[in-house]
């Protein structure tokens, strides 16, 4: 998971990654539980992406991981070697036994997204659901050691990449990673001093409220700028504004942490 506690903007030429030969993450314990679902969405994340609209993202799309050419790198089953006809494949068509995870496959391609900032949560919640029914490793207690290894390594890659798409702060700083912005740790853009006393002002009020109602005024306000930045940043993403998108989820981290706070105050009165 990417760091947000601060960032700084590395400038990184990426070049276009192609699929190269599979490789077996290390295995993971996971958990499939649900972290809790984001509450400020603007309205329109139920919409597939640019059904009605027809605008497209315009960042560098000669050079992103969703582009690759997927006929430059044809893989083949590991037991049967038989071909794999799509990207990421799960399952072989022939022999039906899981295949290892594919190396560089944006997390959008495996959880079979919209690339979009503003993408369908809910459906994202059901294609996990879907994948992890297939791919738990408590399915294969009776297979070969290579396919119990397999599936730890396919179910850990999709509970990473659903946790990572679910949240929009790590979804958008996914998305800049995809495009060739190589986030770490360092100094937080667009984060002034009139931003930094204003989200003061905030934390102030709040430590003040006496009541859940004071506290609950503070939280619908905060979740009414968190959507005001999804757009914001949906719209940057499309312009091709990666600098201006980062600063922006930069303020997006800032009033997330805001609305935690607001949970915690209200667990307080309770």
């Amino acid at each position: 998971m990417l760091a947000v506690n601060s960032l700084r903007v590395v400038s990184s030429t990426r070049p276009l990654l192609l699929l190269r030969n599979r490789m077996c993450v290390s295995k993971v314990c996971l958990s499939t539980s649900f972290p809790t679902k984001d509450t400020w969405h603007c309205n329109r994340n139920s919409r597939p992406l640019l059904k009605d609209t027809r605008l497209t993202y315009n960042i560098n799309q000669s050079k992103t991981h969703r582009d690759y050419c997927t006929s430059l790198a044809r893989l083949s089953c590991w037991n049967c070697k038989q071909p794999l006809d799509k990207t990421p494949a799960f399952f072989c068509v022939s022999c039906k036994v899981v295949q290892p995870p594919e190396e560089d496959v944006s997390y959008f391609k495996i959880m079979a997204c919209d690339y979009t900032f503003t993408l369908d949560t809910q459906q994202l919640q059901k294609k996990y659901l879907e994948l992890q029914r297939l791919l738990h490793p408590d399915n294969f207690t009776q297979k070969s050691a290579q396919e119990q290894e397999f599936s730890e390594s396919q179910s850990a890659l999709v509970n990473k990449a659903y946790t990572t798409l679910l949240k929009p702060l790590s979804r958008g700083l996914y998305m800049l990673e995809l495009e060739g912005m190589r986030i770490e740790e360092g100094t937080d853009p667009g984060a002034d001093s009139a931003f930094l006393m204003e989200l003061m002002e905030i934390n102030e009020s709040l430590d003040e409220a006496q009541t859940p109602e004071e506290a609950n005024k503070i939280g619908q306000t905060t979740r009414g700028k968190l959507a005001d930045l999804t757009e914001q940043i949906d719209a940057a993403l499309r312009k091709g504004d990666l600098q201006t998108a980062l600063a922006l989820l930069t303020q997006m981290k800032y009033h997330a942490n805001i609305e935690e706070k607001v949970k915690e105050k209200l667990c307080q009165f309770m």
